[in-house]
């Protein structure tokens, strides 16, 4: 049986902003990754590493500032429909054919993507309207609006209200209850679970995974590694603006564990695995070292560091978990753990 294509192929994606004075930020760094339909990709990673750029530029919401480099492709949405770049689609295309339509968001500050003057209601009708095409009695759109908000586990108590007049909580089940009402192929859920409970986190992230299970893909960004444990096929791993690790989640989570340095101190921090802080602070995006981004930080690191890493079997690392020794000379103890 033939493999199945992706739904998105990104290859080299690389964002740097150009700052006043002539520096740069080089934000992402050559990301590549596929995600197949029915799938689910998590890239974690600490705040400030990149993810949130990342998926600005496969919607192309970056500032005019920013310069990207290396493609992402996003696959049609039904047979036959054409394959779009979307670091080179137009505004235009953009906003009348690919966001909402073909590519659903769950924003990360919810509250700027709601219309304040509108109850909740209001908004789910009107998505229903411009994504589906329904032009049917209003009894059908509100029950369709009413479907969308279940699925996204909002209280149908709720739908009258306005935005000011919900918790942080609830804003972000009322974005994620939008992103999800067009059915698009591919779903980006950026961070979806903030400011929610561990018993809405877990109903929110099922429902995003019943939309992968229906043979759409997901892009979830997160720093919730619990979430990502709960829903994730693969895991992206990101530190200081590249993807450092890329594995199969029930590996990463399972009794290997991860290979990248990193990644697993990620888990050595969770509550349940140790409760380990990673070592020192990252480097700053516009001053990355010309090596490994995390050699001041890890234990493991040599003198081989100081130049870049080639990733291989899906780690770019020197000196990966579970690989056999390779030569080279100690450097000093990394930092002070940090202690929030």
């Amino acid at each position: 049986m033939p493999p199945t294509a992706p739904v998105l192929s990104v290859r080299g994606l690389s964002v740097r902003f150009r700052m006043r004075g002539g520096g740069q930020v080089e934000a992402v760094s050559d990301a590549s990754f596929d995600l197949a339909p029915g799938s689910c990709l998590a890239l974690v990673g600490e705040s400030g590493c990149g993810k949130s750029v990342l998926a600005s530029a496969l919607l192309g919401l970056l500032p005019g500032n920013a310069e990207t480099a290396g493609s992402a492709r996003l696959a049609g949405q039904a047979a036959g429909e054409p394959a779009v770049e979307l670091l080179t689609a137009s505004e235009r295309q953009l906003a009348r054919t690919i966001r909402g339509r073909r590519v659903g968001l769950v924003p990360q500050s919810p509250a700027a993507h709601l219309t304040p003057v509108r109850t909740v209601r209001a908004q789910l009708e009107e998505t229903v309207r411009e994504l589906t095409g329904r032009r049917g009695a209003r009894s059908e759109l509100r029950a369709a609006a009413e479907v969308a908000a279940e699925r996204a586990a909002f209280p149908l108590d709720h739908l009258d209200r306005y935005p000011h007049q919900l918790s942080g909580g609830l804003a972000q089940r009322a974005a994620s209850a939008l992103a999800l009402v067009g059915d698009a192929r591919l779903l980006l859920a950026d961070e979806p679970t903030t400011g929610l409970d561990r018993d809405l986190v877990e109903r929110t992230v099922d429902a995003l995974r019943r939309h992968a299970d229906d043979g759409r893909a997901l892009l979830m960004i997160t720093h919730d590694l619990a979430a990502a444990e709960r829903i994730a096929d693969r895991v992206a791993v990101m530190y200081a603006g590249r993807i450092v690790e890329l594995a199969d989640a029930t590996a990463f989570f399972g009794a290997r564990g991860p290979r990248h340095p990193y990644a697993r101190g990620l888990l050595d921090a969770l509550p349940d695995r140790g409760f380990t802080p990673i070592p020192g602070m990252p480097p700053e995006l516009g001053a990355l070292p010309a090596g490994c981004a995390f050699a001041a930080r890890c234990d493991r690191a040599t003198d081989r560091c100081a130049t870049p890493p080639v990733p291989s079997g899906g780690v770019a690392c020197h000196h990966p978990e579970g690989a056999p020794a390779t030569p080279g000379t100690p450097v000093k103890e990394p930092g002070r753990a940090r202690t929030a």
